[in-house]
């Protein structure tokens, strides 16, 4: 009798999770698509190649490649620093990389706009220079790289906690530099969470909309990510326009999940 009742609340969980997933995450993909692709092929595919658009996704993958670099390299120093020493305040230190994750990114392009706004902290001192970092370009990498900052550093940190110090130590005995040992001691076993907080940071920097669209400016053909571009297009009732690059923007984020959780998988069937 547990068993039967066991069963019948088992698959009632797994009714309600399917049932959830249908609804939040399968349904409105099923409509985006549907949606940029009303009028045709065609039209969605022209929609994509107008100049605007082609502006918008080359700015996205300008911003993305130079996000993520920066961050993947950001977040092994801040990962071995955090997992390899003991030091003064690395609680707080941990505190401020977890720092965007909790701040709305709306909060965080605002302070980029009271440092580096026209009214800025040094609005004034850049003008005077012949400057701009607020709506420009990289106004837009700062914000991003902010909002992105914590995931290779957040995914890294259990894995090089788990290694411990022993097979460096060994490695600087046998006379290895510091780079020799990252590379080729303590990277090789957490490339897989390396390469999963890879991809989530590729994955956020794509789809940010928040921080990027308070010092972008939304100024069309010139700092209008793809997001922001989705957001124009809908504005101005451009629907099939709008659907079909929220249909790419989509496309682009699935497929970085896509590959993170093969990765995460071909991790789990490594023997340890």
């Amino acid at each position: 009798m547990t068993t039967t009742r066991f069963s019948i609340s088992r698959l009632i969980l797994c009714g309600c999770s399917y049932a959830v997933v249908l609804l939040m995450l399968l349904l409105p993909l099923v409509l985006i698509f549907t949606e940029a692709l009303r009028q045709g092929v065609h039209a969605a595919v022209s929609a994509l190649l107008e100049p605007d658009a082609l502006s918008a996704m080359r700015l996205t993958a300008f911003v993305t490649v130079i996000v993520t670099v920066t961050n993947t390299l950001g977040g092994i120093a801040a990962a071995w620093c955090l997992t390899k020493y003991s030091f003064m305040g690395k609680r707080f230190l941990i505190t401020l990389i977890e720092l965007p994750i909790s701040v709305s990114p709306v909060i965080a392009g605002l302070i980029w706009l009271l440092l580096f706004g026209q009214e800025g902290w040094w609005g004034n001192w850049l003008a005077a220079h012949n400057m701009q970092i607020a709506f420009a370009v990289p106004g837009i990498v700062l914000a991003t790289l902010f909002v992105t900052f914590p995931y290779v550093t957040r995914t890294l940190m259990p894995y090089m906690e788990q290694q411990g110090r022993d097979a460096e130590e060994a490695a600087f005995l046998l006379g290895a530099n510091f780079w020799q040992t990252l590379w080729q001691v303590t990277l090789p076993d957490a490339r897989w969470a390396l390469l999963s907080g890879i991809l989530l940071t590729t994955a956020r920097a794509i789809g940010e909309f928040g921080a990027v669209s308070v010092v972008s400016g939304h100024i069309p053909g010139v700092t209008e990510t793809m997001p922001l571009h989705i957001e124009t297009l809908y504005n101005g009732y451009q629907t099939v326009a709008a659907f079909s690059m929220a249909a790419l923007l989509a496309l682009c984020a699935m497929s970085t999940v896509l590959l993170r959780t093969i990765f995460e998988h071909s991790f789990r069937k490594q023997p340890s």
